[in-house]
């Protein structure tokens, strides 16, 4: 076949291809071209999922007369005219396909009145056919009717899902754009009943009304700027994850994308908090010079190529990981009435009478909390100290002491409250102004282990405890090859870790000193562990990317272990590393390591004022 010119036509069905997979792919299209034209209330109505009937009707300035015949022309837009517009796209739409490409496997109608128009015009295609422009009965802006889509092209209407399915796809389409912009209304119907109506916000109300109050109570607001570059939204703790990725939506300079790059530092941000496979939910704002990113990449625009994308990622990782940081108190606590409570306004705490002031506690043991669980590190908390521990009986026991620990609670110093009990050697009941809070103190004890080490490790000065009597055990040859490997490299791997093993035959080993953090754990299931990672990573990966790994089992190692009993005084100096402890919300494998049961919900457990 000799090489010739396709018809128009059927440049414009290739085309739609790529612009046009499905209902909601129109959709997408219309809702943007709906915003670049300044429309604030946005309605859409859908029949069988959008394959019969997708109409999007706005207010924004509409289109003038003379253009409504280009409106349906390839490559003909109003956003952009020159190289130096493409290379600075601040519009969602620029490419001019999309109407043209929609336009030519459906029947579609456009009517518009345009701002200083007197009235309305409307102009129809049906396929290849486009109508002459003929008067229209409109107020200002902008009706897109496309029906029966896919009609001319019936192989490629084959593959279309059910009513229900595309639907669905046409609602999500449809939640993406609401969410990017709460200042403009939204209304969207199928098969002629209202389904969803969002009025004009703030963006957490937004958030809420689209993605469910349950997921705005449990979301940490961050609002980062550097260099020219902002991240701002809410990211959800690590507590409120999914198992998979439907509640995950990044927009840059307003536009919704699905990025690599982006995904891959959002990840990494998670990775310390979040529970094996699960998926983080975030909304999450990208704003910068759109000069530095190219949305020129794809047909369907959601994806974007960054100028420095080294950079970009970096930001996006350490603003989203100093938010999840968070130590434990300062921010949005896990409780069990806080649906629909907005994220973004601080929590304001009743005071409650501190029924701890009222029992006679015994804290006659001596306060070996901190020797015993953590060695030499010091801590900065108030009742680190022995000298600086008050006397629990006299606390206790006088009004005004105890009027001044409501104060302090009052004044939030002490989020988590001071320690009544242990349940079990499990869990450690405490009391702060707003109720009851309850702590996993194994998982809670693990995230700090786990967070000192890592900062000893970063800084290098992972102690070494030597042990007064080696302790031997039988290893087997990869264990003795790995333990000769370290001592044959001279990478000190072992050494940087804090732990001295020696080869005392071809099948025995020997652990002479352990991390002085971790000198009460037991010094042979931690070697065999530590010695595996570094077997099966090699010693150079174990400490750069697998390092959270090896020193979140290290820590578990470490962490009180259940069925132990605590001191009252030990409890309280728990609570206290708890909230100067970074991500202390949750222990190193997501799971979360404390609960707040308010006065409300203890009330209503009792049926109390009912």
């Amino acid at each position: 076949m000799r090489i010739q010119l396709l018809p128009d036509q059927l440049i414009s069905q290739i085309a739609a291809g790529e612009v046009v997979e499905r209902p909601a792919s129109a959709l997408k299209e219309l809702l943007e071209n709906s915003l670049d034209a300044g429309g604030t209330d946005i309605q859409v109505s859908l029949v069988q999922g959008g394959v019969k009937q997708l109409r999007v009707a706005d207010n924004g300035v509409g289109i003038a007369q003379d253009d409504l015949s280009m409106a349906l022309t390839r490559h003909a837009t109003s956003k952009i005219a020159t190289l130096d517009d493409l290379e600075s796209v601040a519009s969602l739409g620029f490419r001019g396909e999309a109407l043209a490409s929609i336009a030519s496997v459906s029947r579609t109608q456009i009517s518009s009145r345009y701002t200083e128009a007197k009235h309305a015009w409307r102009i129809s295609s049906d396929g290849s056919e486009i109508s002459a422009i003929e008067p229209a009965a409109l107020d200002i802006g902008t009706i897109i009717e496309v029906n029966d889509l896919y009609f001319n092209t019936p192989a490629r209407r084959k593959f279309l899902k059910t009513e229900a399915t595309e639907f669905g796809h046409c609602e999500v389409a449809f939640n993406r754009v609401a969410l990017s912009r709460p200042d403009v209304a939204f209304m969207l119907q199928h098969n002629g009943r209202a389904l969803s109506r969002y009025a004009v916000s703030e963006p957490v109300k937004r958030f809420s009304d689209v993605l469910g109050a349950e997921f705005a109570a449990e979301t940490i607001h961050l609002d980062e700027s550097a260099s020219g570059l902002r991240l701002w939204g809410v990211a959800a703790k690590p507590t409120f994850n999914r198992y998979k990725s439907d509640t995950q939506y990044v927009y840059v300079n307003g536009r919704f994308v699905r990025d690599k790059l982006v995904s891959h530092a959002i990840r990494q941000a998670y990775q310390d908090v979040l529970h094996h496979d699960r998926h983080p939910a975030f909304v999450l704002f990208i704003e910068l010079d759109p000069n530095l990113v190219d949305v020129n990449v794809h047909p369907s625009k959601t994806e974007v190529r960054f100028r420095d994308g080294q950079a970009i990622h970096r930001f996006i990782f350490h603003s989203l990981h100093k938010a999840l940081a968070t130590p434990t108190g300062t921010s949005n606590a896990v409780t069990a009435n806080q649906a629909g409570h907005n994220p973004f306004t601080p929590v304001q705490l009743n005071s409650y009478p501190s029924y701890q002031a009222q029992i006679n506690l015994n804290a006659t043991e001596p306060n070996r909390f901190y020797q015993t669980l953590f060695g030499d590190i010091k801590s900065n908390h108030r009742f680190s100290d022995k000298a600086q521990q008050p006397n629990i009986v006299e606390l206790y026991g006088n009004t005004a002491l105890a009027q001044q620990l409501n104060e302090s609670q009052a004044d939030n110093d002490c989020p988590l409250g001071f320690a009544v009990a242990q349940i079990h050697g499990v869990y450690v009941l405490a009391q702060n102004s707003k109720g009851l809070v309850v702590v996993d103190m194994h998982a809670a004890h693990e995230r700090i282990m786990y967070e000192q080490l890592k900062n000893a490790l970063d800084c290098k000065s992972v102690s070494m405890q030597p042990l007064l009597i080696p302790v031997s055990f039988n290893a087997d040859r990869l264990e003795i090859a790995t333990v000769q490997e370290a001592l044959a490299s001279h990478d000190a791997s072992l050494q940087q870790l804090g732990f001295d093993i020696a080869i005392l035959s071809p099948t025995t080993l020997a652990v002479r000193a352990v991390p002085s953090m971790l000198q009460d754990a037991d010094a042979v299931t931690l070697a065999r562990d530590v010695l595996r990672d570094l077997h099966e990573y090699g010693a150079s990966r174990a400490l750069t990317e697998r390092r959270n790994e090896l020193l979140g089992t290290m820590a578990c190692h470490a962490a009180v272990r259940a069925n132990r009993s605590l001191t009252i005084t030990e409890m309280n100096a728990l609570l206290r590393d708890m909230e100067a402890t970074e991500r202390s919300g949750m222990c190193n494998h997501g799971r979360p390591t404390w609960f707040q049961v308010s006065m409300a919900d203890l009330d209503k457990m009792f049926m109390r004022g009912q």
